[in-house]
């Protein structure tokens, strides 16, 4: 391939994980702008905020000006952080934007104050991975273990699932999610979990599996770097299918995002297939105003009944109380109460080992 030649990186961002890349890649000035597509760049500034990158380790590295990065290219629509889609063409020299700390790549179309300027990055090349054995015929690397089916069927093989819905980011999704595996796990199941939505950053699972995940899985892993409403549901079918092949006794996993977002939320639990697997549904919110409109939208548009509210609307005893007594659902907090959140989804789950144990405790 004309043009080829090899770079030596200093961070290898996690959205590269499944291409398991050394420090040392092949990259061509040929590149082609679709999503998943791995780059290789140079960072042009320094910030003193938002200024770190999860690497394929999971550790968060600080990121500084000079450094030479992997990652791959993908579009943003974050409610908080910064927005961006992926250009039409891009060459080496030109300068792109780096979207979240999981190393998604593309041109910045707004961000919030708080997270000031992103970083600018010099495009150096596409990295270049070489499947034939034997033969120096590259082709370009793409994000994840394997491609999507569009038409996944779903099969959950009779395993309760939980999900965990939020009234928009950082409303407390990802700390309810890593309680309720906590409790499942002290109370002796076998859990596994996974994020369905949002844009490509390991944190999430690295959490869920810290609080005892038997087995994880992320939308990244099928090749997606951001979720839709169009990937969205066959995202989602896959990985319930996946995870419900190991038999574990409940699947928990998490929409990234809100109920009102454009990462797909919507589009999974109107999904035909998906909703009558769902035995149970979580809400996080940020405030009991959220919450109040987050029940009344699970209500009435998608006919789902939340089983609990959680987030910071339940974070002191005021809220937990508006809550019951305004909306009619039970309200408990995750980081306070993370037993009781627990139990009380566990309660409607009629897991067959728990009460074979709750039995034998008799």
């Amino acid at each position: 391939m004309s043009g080829m030649r090899t770079v030596l990186v200093d961070k290898l961002a996690s959205v590269t994980q499944a291409c398991g890349l050394s420090h040392e890649v092949r990259i061509s000035p040929d590149i082609t702008c679709e999503e998943g597509n791995l780059l290789v760049v140079e960072v042009l500034n320094d910030k003193s905020t938002y200024n770190t990158l999860e690497l394929t380790s999971g550790r968060m590295a600080k990121v500084s000006r000079g450094d030479v990065v992997v990652g791959a290219l993908g579009h943003r629509r974050a409610l908080f952080g910064y927005s961006g889609h992926i250009p039409p063409s891009l060459e080496p020299g030109d300068v792109i934007q780096m979207l979240n700390i999981g190393g998604v790549l593309g041109i910045c179309d707004s961000a919030t104050q708080d997270k000031g300027k992103p970083f600018d990055c010099r495009v150096l090349g596409a990295v270049l991975t070489f499947p034939y054995l034997g033969e120096r015929i590259g082709i370009p690397a793409k994000a994840g273990y394997q491609r999507l089916d569009p038409a996944a069927p779903l099969d959950v093989r009779g395993v309760p699932v939980v999900a965990l819905a939020g009234t928009c980011m950082e409303a407390g999704k990802t700390a309810a999610a890593a309680a309720i595996i906590a409790r499942m796990r002290h109370r002796g199941l076998v859990v596994d979990a996974f994020k369905a939505t949002g844009v490509s950053l390991r944190r999430d699972i690295l959490a869920f599996e810290d609080a005892g995940a038997r087995r994880t899985m992320i939308f990244t892993d099928l090749g997606v770097v951001t979720t839709t409403e169009k990937n969205g549901p066959a995202l989602t079918r896959t990985m319930l299918t996946e995870m419900a092949s190991g038999t574990p006794d409940a699947i928990v996993f998490e929409l990234g995002d809100g109920l009102l977002g454009a990462y797909g939320v919507e589009a999974i639990l109107q999904d035909a297939a998906i909703k009558p697997a769902l035995t149970a549904v979580v809400l996080s919110a940020n405030d009991p105003v959220a919450a109040w409109g987050g029940v009344k939208l699970l209500r009435e548009h998608f006919a789902i009944e939340p089983c609990v509210v959680t987030g910071p609307a339940t974070d002191n005893q005021v809220g937990v109380q508006i809550i019951r007594d305004r909306m009619g659902v039970a309200a408990f907090n995750a980081i306070s109460d993370p037993g009781a959140l627990g139990d009380h989804i566990l309660a409607g789950l009629r897991i067959p080992r728990l009460a074979e144990t709750r039995v034998a405790a008799e």
